[in-house]
């Protein structure tokens, strides 16, 4: 089985995206680790269990000595695309994102990686100095501990709205059970880091008010989230950016 250019949907740094009829085909590239691709596909059918609406595993295979994932195919546009062509209505897509958010949030899933373990492993695979480290383990250990399923890279392209209007939440690959304002300490990061930062803060802003939860709260996150996301392969500039949120203490 060989699948052809015009099938191709999506192009990421380590790995293609294929149509095949009404499934999707997520081909990995030869060295990437078997037990991300596992992980990944197991994280995934965990949360299928909460209910919530995202594309189903059907299978993990390998094809030309490329592990592969199948699951759903789902029709229709990222919220991505959709503010990028009715920036008139990003208010209106924000409150949906922040609302899928929460409802993600709502979830449990007792049997996904817990959040503070992988940021743990994280932090201390990181190029800061042991100081820094230090000082971060001790935050991360002081952080209330919940159980609430967390995407882990929450963003509007990760969100699909069929035709009928049903969103999808797609791309499970790093989720965990945890805090949830460290997920949204991750989206915000995210999105500052793509170099939006109007639609940052009010991501940030709404999500703290209509989730009632203090913004000092998810700040105190930030230094914690920005260490564990500098150890991915992140460019000089973006490197530098995570640091600075690492290095400051107090916010404003």
């Amino acid at each position: 089985m060989a699948f052809q250019e015009d099938q191709i949907i999506a192009v990421r740094p380590k790995k293609k995206v294929y149509r095949e009829g009404d499934t999707v085909v997520k081909v990995f590239n030869e060295d990437y680790s078997k037990a991300s691709v596992l992980n990944e596909a197991l994280n995934q059918a965990r949360v299928e269990e909460t209910g919530l609406d995202i594309p189903r595993i059907h299978e993990v295979f390998m094809i030309d000595g490329c592990w592969a994932i199948r699951s759903d195919y789902i029709e229709g546009k990222t919220l991505q695309q959709l503010m990028d062509e009715n920036p008139d209505k990003q208010e209106e897509y924000l409150k949906l994102f922040v609302e899928l958010q929460m409802k993600i949030h709502q979830q449990r899933a007792p049997l996904l990686t817990k959040l503070k373990d992988k940021m743990h492993r994280k932090i201390s695979d990181s190029k800061f100095e042991a100081t820094v480290r230090f000082e971060l383990h001790t935050r991360l250990e002081g952080m209330p501990n919940h159980k609430k399923v967390c995407h882990g890279d929450f963003n509007p392209s990760n969100v699909i709205i069929r035709p009928d209007g049903t969103p999808f939440i797609i791309d499970w690959a790093h989720a965990t059970q945890g805090n949830a304002s460290a997920d949204v300490a991750r989206t915000y990061l995210y999105m500052m880091l793509n170099g939006d930062s109007v639609l940052a803060k009010e991501y940030l802003r709404m999500f703290c008010k209509m989730s009632d939860t203090a913004l000092q709260y998810v700040q105190s996150w930030m230094p914690i989230v920005a260490a564990s996301q500098s150890v991915k392969e992140n460019s000089e500039e973006e490197f530098a950016l995570l640091s600075r949120w690492v290095n400051v203490v107090d916010y404003s």
